[in-house]
């Protein structure tokens, strides 16, 4: 199977955030699966969306195997054009543990340092996201906001596109910019 990395274009768009729901559906229930869907809709609609930084992976029929989105992000205000967002993350189920998701997370880390981007940040299960070079963002005083409910400090984890970029990267993650981020 032929798999291609692609940009969001057009004519994906519509058929990108259904194939998102339908992943999480599959793995969280239907209500989950909205709201992530909706957070996808919210994040385009948003100043912090890059298209050029909205992955699918895809089959030589084009049907979409992967998603990933990264988007600006700012800690109290900065760093709007050094950090980026990672959520979400979705591969079909049927085909989960194939790196489908690894491959498209490493070309969007590629692509965000040719941007100029220097970190991103992600939400989620450190086993999912340490092998990618994840690390637990509160080492780097980076700490989650009171409107954030997390398992655990593990769980807000970032990563350097730029060596020694996180130096200088510091505060609080607040995801009040958002009504569907959770």
């Amino acid at each position: 199977m032929n798999r291609i990395i692609k940009n969001m274009e057009n004519k994906y768009l519509e058929t990108s955030a259904q194939f998102v729901e339908d992943v999480f559906t599959d793995s969280e229930g239907k209500e989950s699966a909205s709201i992530v869907k909706q957070l996808v809709l919210e994040i385009r609609s948003k100043r912090f969306y890059l298209p050029e930084l909205e992955l699918i992976m895809v089959d030589e029929l084009d049907c979409i195997l992967g998603y990933a989105m990264f988007s600006r992000f700012h800690l109290e205000g900065k760093y709007e054009n050094e950090l980026l967002l990672l959520s979400p993350v979705a591969v079909k189920t049927e085909l989960q543990r194939q790196h489908i998701s690894k491959d498209i997370i490493e070309y969007g880390f590629e692509k965000a340092a040719q941007m100029g981007y220097q970190a991103v940040l992600v939400e989620g299960n450190p086993q999912n996201y340490r092998s990618r070079g994840f690390q637990t963002s509160a080492d780097f005083g980076i700490m989650a906001g009171k409107n954030m409910s997390l398992p655990s400090k593990e769980c807000l984890m970032v990563k350097e596109l730029v060596k020694g970029a996180l130096h200088h990267i510091n505060g609080v993650v607040d995801y009040s910019d958002y009504e569907f981020l959770t």
